[in-house]
């Protein structure tokens, strides 16, 4: 059995994962799952994978998960620490879904320990990727992709010929905004941009999409995963969704991965990696999709995208203070007491604003992303944000 733990057991691919995991019992055992204070969720999925442990990261929430594993045997931990703790158990292989910086921590531990980590946590690379590299270099651990597009270039890269690639192309929806003329995007609600065309995903990383950001973090995870220059990694828009990236090589040929936009394809892959293993979705019925269709992203209607390739070409702090004023701004504007177009307009202000030298340990990485928020609150409680970046 691979014993297995979830770091955001309770989020969108927590539950994923959970489903996958669920459908073949005798495959997994499940060592720890932790929740930030879903409490209930975690407590019934803990219940029924047999967890060893579950884990709250907020210690205000461990009287009501003590209660509810109370004469299950479930050992229930509380805090920060816990959480990592949790990571460091020893598991065959870890889902890393905690959503912001909060999960850098834990992923480091689940590194440390030399075995597969299944990223879904976006910061862990986009914040802290040279360390979090240099890391699983030394603790000879394995990571493997899980959002659709790392994962499908992870499968259309052929080991012996990592040196010739060309090009690698990471496709995007252009999510539920695509075709809306910037002075229209002045009125965006946060309902409208959380309801994605394609996928079913939580509020933050849909208004990532409609932003375009998302792709831009994508492009900086991908530097790292794939080890490629700048210049190798694109972006296209391609409304399906059913293309999630492709591989150019030197040749000329261009391998592409295709699957339906759920995203327990790509968790299923690296849950079962290096075989394969069966989930519940159907085959793809390429005739009834009929086209596939693709555009150049367009970074003036999006100049999250922008800002994100100036950022990874940058290096250094930029990747880690772009991601988090991102996430200032985005709970700003969920929160409604921003503009949509206001999200990418704090995150070049901060980028303008503060640039402190490159972080060469995850404290440094921390440092950073701290200071980054300040400023990029700041800009929001002081309304002083440029309405276009």
């Amino acid at each position: 059995m691979k014993r297995v733990t979830i770091l955001g057991a309770t989020g969108s691919v927590g539950t994923s994962t959970l489903d996958l995991i669920e459908r073949q019992p005798d495959a997994f055992d499940v060592l720890a799952l932790t929740a930030n204070c879903d409490v209930e969720g975690l407590a019934k999925a803990a219940i029924r994978t047999r967890a060893q442990r579950a884990v709250v990261a907020d210690e205000g929430c461990l009287d009501a998960l003590q209660a509810a594993l109370a004469g299950t045997g479930i050992e229930a931990a509380g805090g920060t620490q816990a959480v990592c703790d949790a990571a460091a158990m020893g598991a065959d292989w870890t889902m890393a879904a905690i959503v912001g910086c909060a999960g850098l921590k834990p992923v480091m531990a689940a590194l440390e320990g030399g075995r597969a980590v299944a990223l879904a946590n976006k910061e862990a690379l986009v914040s802290a990727g040279d360390v979090m590299t240099a890391a699983a270099t030394r603790a000879g651990a394995t990571l493997l992709p899980v959002d659709s597009e790392h994962n499908a270039i992870f499968q259309c890269l052929e080991p012996a010929n990592r040196d010739r690639i060309r090009r690698i192309v990471l496709t995007a929806s252009g999510g539920p905004f695509r075709d809306w003329p910037t002075d229209r995007m002045h009125s965006i609600t946060p309902a409208q941009a959380v309801a994605h065309p394609n996928w079913s995903m939580g509020a933050k990383i849909s208004v990532d999409s409609a932003t375009m950001m998302n792709k831009g973090l994508e492009l900086i995870e991908a530097r790292h995963l794939f080890a490629v220059l700048p210049d190798q990694l694109e972006v296209i828009v391609h409304r399906q969704s059913v293309i999630h990236s492709m591989v150019e090589y030197v040749d000329g040929s261009i391998l592409a991965q295709l699957g339906p936009p759920d995203m327990r394809v790509p968790i299923a892959h690296a849950l079962a990696w290096p075989e394969r293993m069966a989930t519940p979705l159907g085959p793809l019925d390429l005739a009834g999709i009929g086209r596939l269709d693709f555009e150049a992203a367009d970074e003036d209607r999006f100049p999250a995208l922008r800002l994100a390739r100036q950022a990874m070409v940058a290096g250094g702090a930029r990747p880690a203070i772009l991601n988090a004023a991102n996430e200032v701004a985005v709970a700003a504007f969920l929160g409604g007491r921003i503009g949509f177009l206001e999200i990418a307009a704090i995150v070049a202000d901060t980028l303008d604003a503060y640039d402190p030298g490159s972080p060469d340990s995850l404290d440094a990485v921390l440092d950073v992303d701290a200071g980054a928020r300040r400023i990029a609150a700041d800009r929001v409680e002081g309304g002083v944000a440029r309405m276009s970046a």
